[in-house]
């Protein structure tokens, strides 16, 4: 068999493109065989295709890559692809000696349950990770015998976005090795004609790239290929590696006789909107901006360099305001002021005298940039054919003023009102994105991340270059009453000069021999209606130009964009309509074969009567380079990943270990025994875990040496309607009204739809939810005569990826990624523990070396973790002070 040892290989979505195939241990020796030019390790890829197809701006790539085992043992072989965040892979096969193992789409719990039998065989392939700014990575590797040729195909399609007047497909080259056959090539058909088309590459010169590249377009079609001979691949004249390694980029754009463009191929039609020549529409724009203690040094300079240069691209006609927050919110004039000369000249000076200061207060600064908007528009001081915009810049999480991001959210809903749109930027990776996210979607806006690097600066430039210029309000795209099926979103607050608007649906009536749009919109002078007819029979002969039209290309645009729209909205539903929304989205991935965050694909490769698999799932905008499956692509036996890991145990000691820093923070929190304090609570999942404390059996006079742990725990799952109750001598579990009680003495296993829990007899209970979401409760034992403690409870958070971004409580708030910096370690008050000044949350706290014990694997004895310990019951630590994590009952 070609392959040694494989294969189930289950992916879910990723993005943009980066081909290599080459050896993960190239230090292996090789046979005797003579081996060609550039092979490592005996692999030679002997040939890496990418073939483009696009049409109306919907594209369908394909990536091939060829190898053979030129050596005389079987040897690895891997396979990288970088794909764009906003693309869906749609089919990956797999083709040993001729033989082709297709893959299937399925829905992702039904994968998982395959990829979790191969786990326990210590067998994974396929990893998916975050790889750059609009990059996401998917690599598989397999084992090819001796003289065998193995072909990779992967599959993906996206919807080309218009941005600052160009369609830009962004394409990954890393071959990692001399490639005799290399090529790219891409085809465009756009019934509207091209009026530009560009290709340029970052790892070659002009000169090379001029002879290896070839580009021309006419009428509708355009094409571009890229074929780098052999020798032109070489990174010096005599080298056998390659210089193929960087960003291969196409823009082009259409040309705009009209302001709309509808197409209609069986049944389906897709409506392009982009007008040009219209007169900008006066805007009043708030930038609310982060002046944080966390803002200090680069950040803020990079800031202020960004302000500086949008001043200077503030139109005459704009008016304007600057709020900074950071503890307090401070404000540069009263209300909204015209963009004079005079007013420019003075916001400058203030932007040039910004400087850091204290804490982070979202939510006051924005209330008072909405008030703001909200008060110039009733007062009539602005124009009344103007636009409202605020923007705000953020490096972190809120810590002062109102913290909670739920709560935060619904001020800034009801506040807005649905008036104008919010634009966040979140800076840096140390900051809830996805909060940040959730908010700007559900006031008409988007999120963007600024990340740290020397391009700051102009990062936030662009961004505010995309927003400058709106030419349309109140965007209403309308169609004939009944004549149109499954219409994605209509409706748009704004239209920006160098964007596009794209609606697509389904003719309730194929057989209609014409089709009317309109779009309606507040212009900056007057309201305006675009209206396009269409004749059916010219759509069909204008369309018959398929040498460059893949199959039915606008049904599965329409699919794309309407999932992507359903999972969007899926962000910040609820209850359901988030079932609904979900449903719906399911249907369509599984339906057009599209790998989204609710699919996954499934690649079998049978072997000895063994189906041997794993998984790889999309990851989200969370942390930067965040693996969202943990493992290296096929390893022999499974490797635990570092993984950010959370506890409560012993005298109750809280850890949060940080798998970034190799480091820990701990902290002890110490009340009366009776309190009940809040674990971790999810309101999306429904998830709550609240402890309830004990105390010794005999009383201690002295509060201040007085030893407490948690004797109960209550676990509850709200959408199950599932509860446990977890004490040193019983465990309870409610479904609903059933009720099912166990003891310390049992080894029990309980599994339901998306749980389950096993109890170790005298040791621990495990309680999963669903996928990424496992707790270990450890019981703790003590000799019955002991005088003065009781039994206890440990609780131990293993996973926590499966939470979502509002999660809270005195552990769940840490599964937000943050960050920390200790300095200045000096000799404390305990010679063998030395202090330090820790800054955390915009805090500057000084902090002890010490360690806690982990029991999740030693019971009796546990292992040492060393932390840095914070005093006051984790004060600065923790959002808010202690007390405001009690709560009256377990449940």
């Amino acid at each position: 068999m070609a392959l040694a040892r494989w294969l189930c290989l289950i992916l879910a979505l990723l993005s943009g493109l980066a081909v290599s195939g080459f050896p993960r241990n190239p230090s292996r020796l090789l046979g005797k065989r003579s081996l060609p030019e550039g092979a490592v390790d005996g692999i030679k890829v002997y040939s890496t295709k990418i073939n483009c197809k696009v049409t109306s701006r919907f594209a369908h790539n394909v990536v091939t890559t060829r190898a053979v085992n030129h050596a005389n043992t079987a040897k690895e072989v891997s396979f990288d692809v970088e794909l764009p965040k906003t693309a869906f892979i749609t089919n990956f096969t797999l083709t040993i000696d001729g033989v082709t193992y297709p893959g299937n789409v399925k829905e992702k719990e039904v994968a998982k349950k395959q990829y979790e039998k191969a786990m326990s065989q210590g067998k994974t392939a396929g990893l998916v990770k975050a790889s750059g700014r609009k990059l996401e990575k998917f690599t598989v590797s397999v084992n090819v015998a001796a003289g065998s040729k193995v072909t990779f195909e992967l599959t993906y399609e996206e919807l080309l976005k218009r941005h600052k007047g160009k369609y830009e497909m962004y394409l990954k080259v890393q071959p990692k090795q001399l490639v005799k056959h290399f090529e790219i090539t891409v085809d465009i058909f756009e019934p509207q004609g091209i009026s530009t088309l560009d290709a340029e590459a970052s790892f070659i010169t002009n000169d090379l790239l001029g002879s290896a590249l070839t580009k021309f377009f006419s009428g509708k079609k355009g094409h571009v290929s890229f074929k780098p001979s052999l020798d032109q691949q070489r990174s010096c004249p005599t080298c056998t590696d390659s210089l193929l390694k960087g960003d291969f980029i196409i823009t082009y754009d259409v040309n705009r006789e009209s302001p709309a463009n509808v197409q209609i191929v069986n049944g389906y039609f897709v409506h392009f909107f982009a007008p040009q020549g219209l007169p900008v529409v006066p805007k009043s724009v708030v930038f609310v901006i982060d002046v944080s203690g966390s803002m200090h040094g680069r950040k803020m300079e990079q800031t202020k360099d960004a302000l500086l240069k949008i001043l200077e691209d503030v139109k005459p006609d704009d008016y304007l305001n600057f709020i900074l927050f950071s503890g307090d919110v401070t404000t540069w004039k009263d209300s909204l002021v015209p963009a004079t000369p005079e007013n420019i000249q003075e916001a400058r000076k203030f932007v040039m005298d910004i400087h850091d200061r204290g804490m982070t207060n979202i939510n006051d600064a924005l209330l008072r940039g909405i008030s703001m908007l909200n008060k110039a528009r009733e007062e009539h001081t602005v124009p009344e054919r103007s636009t409202s915009i605020i923007i705000m810049l953020t490096d972190g999480d809120a810590n002062v003023g109102e913290s909670r991001p739920e709560k935060i959210q619904e001020n800034v809903r009801n506040a807005i009102g649905g008036k104008f749109p919010l634009y966040n930027l979140g800076f840096g990776n140390n900051l809830n994105y996805n909060f940040l996210e959730n908010m700007a979607l559900e006031n008409h806006g988007l999120a963007r991340r600024i990340y740290e690097d020397s391009d700051a600066s102009l990062q936030l430039q662009g961004f505010y270059e995309e927003v400058a210029n709106p030419l349309l309000t109140g965007v209403e795209v309308e169609y004939p009453q009944n004549a149109i099926l499954d219409l994605t979103q209509n409706s748009y607050q704004h239209f920006y000069d160098g964007s596009e608007i794209v609606v697509a649906g389904r003719l309730a009536d194929e057989d209609m021999n014409s089709f009317k749009a309109a779009v309606k919109g507040h212009g900056a002078i007057n309201d305006l209606t675009f209206t396009e007819e269409v004749d059916m029979k010219e759509m069909e002969k204008a369309l018959q130009e398929r040498d460059y039209i893949f199959g039915d290309y606008i049904e599965r645009l329409w699919a794309y964009l309407t999932i992507e729209q359903l999972l969007e909205k899926r962000k910040n539903a609820r209850g359901e309509e988030k079932e609904n929304l979900t449903a719906q989205a399911l249907e369509l991935s599984l339906k057009y074969h599209f790998v989204t965050p609710l699919t996954s694909m499934v690649v079998t490769k049978p072997e000895d009567n063994e189906n041997q698999m794993a998984i790889a799932n999309k990851p989200g905008e969370g942390p930067l380079d965040a693996e969202v499956i943990p493992s290296m692509a096929y390893l022999t036996s499974y490797q635990v990943p570092k993984t950010p890991y959370y506890y409560v145990d012993g005298d109750p000691h809280f850890i949060i270990q940080i798998p970034e820093k190799d480091d820990a923070i701990c902290f002890n929190i110490d009340e009366d025994p009776g309190t009940v304090l809040r674990l971790i609570q999810d309101p999306v999942t429904g998830l709550t875990v609240n402890g309830q404390i004990i105390g010794e059996k005999r009383g201690s006079s002295d509060s201040q040496n007085r030893r407490t742990y948690f004797g109960k725990l209550g676990i509850a799952n709200a959408q199950m309607d599932f509860r446990i109750e977890v004490t040193p001598e019983n465990i309870t579990l409610w479904n609903g009204d059933s009720l099912s009680t166990f003891s310390w003495l049992d080894t029990a296993m309980v599994t339901q739809d998306g749980l389950s829990v096993m109890i170790n007899r005298k040791k621990n209970m495990v309680v999963s939810f669903g996928d990424g979401v496992t707790f270990v409760v450890v019981l703790h034992q003590v000799w019955k005569k002991e005088p003065a403690h009781h039994d206890f409870l440990g609780f131990y958070v293993v996973d926590s990826h499966g939470m979502s971004a509002q999660t809270h409580g005195l552990l769940g708030q840490f599964f937000h990624p943050f960050d920390f910096q200790v300095s200045d370690v000096h000799s404390g008050s305990d010679p063998t523990k030395p202090d330090a000044t820790m800054v955390v949350k915009n805090h500057q706290l000084t902090v002890t070396r010490g360690s806690q014990k982990d029991y999740r694997k030693d019971i009796s004895v546990g292992r040492n973790v060393a932390c840095w310990f914070v005093h006051n019951n984790g004060q600065g630590l923790i959002d808010g002070i202690h007390r405001d994590y009690i709560v009256p009952n377990l449940f």
